[in-house]
């Protein structure tokens, strides 16, 4: 359906207001805009005319927002930003096939961006804009076109296409393990564990699985695996981490995994992308190549664990 004009208001008048609206300030808002005052002035009046509400109280030299002009300076500054980012990544690719997705901060560091250069060199006309997000997002509202997600493929309003899977194990520090004498999968209670705020309950699955009863455990939380591998790093406990995410750290002799006990993740990785946004030539190329480059590393893993004496 068509949008009325008398609805859209010019861009002027538009970032008139939401720089006043952010600045709290007519003078500072011309200062930025590089305009007089008074034209600043005359912009915000205009735009009030033309939705027929007022968006600031006028207090002698000073001006405050409305209720209604608090929210309406909200939605704009979004709306702003969207056009902003638009055009940004249409003057870095004038050619047009971006991809803009949402990548979890250790997976995508450690993992997806070494291999992104595969899928750049296959589709040479393709830029890709990465951005972190921990949790679940509502597409409507973010520029973005995909995420990357770990947990239940269950995403409102987006198809989820599985990536792969994971196995967690114990690391620690070398010295840690002579330190508690780490033997058996018992030592471990008596090691500082480390936790991780989105798998609270991993370590109680992880004993429960290899044949130890559960109970409460505690130790240090922290809010990703990066931070959680460092911290294992440097001796402060065990980790319960991916261990395809600590191959390096591993081979390096950083970490090591004092057991062969190694727990699969009841969750897996997901490529998620918006009913809403229908096919997109990036997004369904970079599905098509990540799905099939994450099952073969997985499938590739799972071989060697096979052959291992």
């Amino acid at each position: 359906m068509k949008t009325p004009r008398r609805f859209l208001p010019s861009l002027s008048l538009l970032q008139a207001f939401e720089t006043a609206a952010r600045t709290q300030s007519i003078t500072a808002a011309a200062r930025e805009l590089s305009l007089t005052q008074s034209a600043v002035s005359r912009q915000i009046r205009a735009l009030e005319a033309q939705l027929g509400s007022v968006l600031f109280y006028r207090e002698k030299q000073t001006i405050r927002l409305t209720p209604a002009g608090a929210a309406y300076a909200v939605e704009i500054r979004a709306a702003l930003h969207k056009i902003s980012s638009a055009s940004l990544t249409l003057r870095a690719n004038p050619g047009g096939g971006t991809l803009s997705l949402a990548i979890l901060p250790t997976f995508g560091t450690r993992w997806l961006a070494p291999r992104l250069p595969e899928f750049l060199a296959l589709h040479p006309g393709i830029t890709i804009n990465l951005v972190t997000r921990l949790t679940q997002f509502d597409f409507a509202t973010e520029a973005v076109d995909a995420a990357i997600h770990f947990g239940a493929p269950d995403w409102p309003g987006a198809e989820c296409s599985y990536l792969r899977g994971e196995h967690v194990v114990p690391a620690c520090a070398p010295g840690l393990v002579e330190k508690y004498g780490i033997t058996a999968l018992s030592d471990l209670r008596a090691a500082p564990l480390l936790h991780l705020a989105s798998r609270p309950d991993a370590w109680e699955k992880f004993f429960e699985r290899n044949g130890l009863a559960p109970q409460r455990l505690h130790g240090m939380l922290f809010d990703q695996f990066a931070t959680a591998a460092q911290a294992a790093m440097v001796g402060l406990g065990v980790a319960l981490l991916p261990e395809f995410l600590i191959e390096e750290e591993i081979g390096s002799g950083r970490l090591v995994v004092p057991l062969e006990a190694r727990m699969r993740s009841d969750e897996a990785y997901y490529l998620c992308t918006p009913h809403a946004r229908g096919q997109n030539g990036p997004v369904e190329a970079f599905r098509t190549w990540l799905g099939a480059v994450a099952q073969a590393a997985e499938a590739a893993e799972t071989a060697r664990r096979a052959a291992q004496p």
